[in-house]
């Protein structure tokens, strides 16, 4: 069995480590305050600031950016690491606007890490649908992320990607099996556009396990934000009221610490 160890630093942003591979998630290391606006008329304020501060994080082999458009997944400190990363890998729009290196993904597109006295990591970009039906035209292009390499005994490493649940993430329950799910969650509103929303509920979260059946999922992008109208205590409660076999798949992360995470 391959050893995977994930930190979770905040908000969307993780940092997966597999024999001698750093991968980081979604890059937000901005202090806490600020607004960001997303773009027709929504926006939201940073409310807390990373377990773990960009100048501490050490070298980074690959980030994998589910979009760079939304600064709750690329804010400006997030954007100023990108240079020293071994990679960037993200949606293709977003890696035309990101010039450099950064190699951009269409769903279900597979490229692969390689490196000497490391395993390879085959990833494959997945769909996502980040709103609700005909939404991509305003909201954008986002992708998530299938890695594969030796040791797995139970699955692939998805990460979700800010989608709510719909056929393409059925897709992936159809296609792939998963061993660890990091699962983009938050119920993301905003009071512009009403009750739409633009992330997994919690009520969606124990569907997407009950479809992946993942041997685990690990909650993110639930905290740290304004417009995350769904935390912790609303996917617990979801959850307690699920069957025994779906409740027992869910473990949450403690902010900036390590975990060994059986793959």
């Amino acid at each position: 069995m391959t050893g995977v160890r994930i930190t979770h630093i905040g908000g969307p942003t993780a940092l997966i480590e597999i024999d001698g591979w750093r991968l980081l998630t979604d890059p937000t290391f901005d202090a806490p305050g600020r607004r960001y606006a997303f773009g027709w008329g929504t926006s939201s304020r940073k409310l807390t600031g990373p377990a773990i501060a960009a100048p501490d994080l050490g070298p980074i082999d690959a980030v994998l950016l589910s979009h760079d458009h939304h600064g709750d997944n690329l804010d400006d400190a997030g954007r100023a690491l990108l240079p020293s990363a071994g990679r960037v890998l993200t949606t293709v729009a977003g890696a035309g606007r990101l010039g450099g290196d950064a190699r951009g993904l269409r769903p279900w597109e597979t490229t692969r890490l390689e490196a000497a006295g490391r395993p390879t990591i085959d990833v494959t970009a997945t769909p996502c649908r980040h709103g609700p039906p005909a939404s991509r035209i305003v909201v954008g292009d986002v992708i998530g992320f299938a890695l594969r390499f030796d040791g797995q005994e139970r699955g692939v490493l998805w990460i979700s990607g800010d989608t709510v649940l719909y056929d393409g993430v059925r897709q992936v329950a159809d296609r792939i099996q998963v061993g660890i799910a990091l699962l983009h969650l938050g119920g993301v509103r905003f009071p512009v556009t009403g009750p739409v929303r633009y992330s997994m509920t919690a009520a969606q979260a124990v569907e997407t396990v009950r479809l992946v059946r993942p041997h685990t999922a690990v909650p993110v992008h639930y905290e740290g934000w304004a417009h995350f109208a769904q935390g912790r205590d609303a996917v617990d409660r979801e959850f307690a009221g699920a069957p025994e076999d779906l409740r027992r798949r869910l473990r949450w992360l403690p902010l900036g610490a390590g975990v060994d995470v059986a793959s």
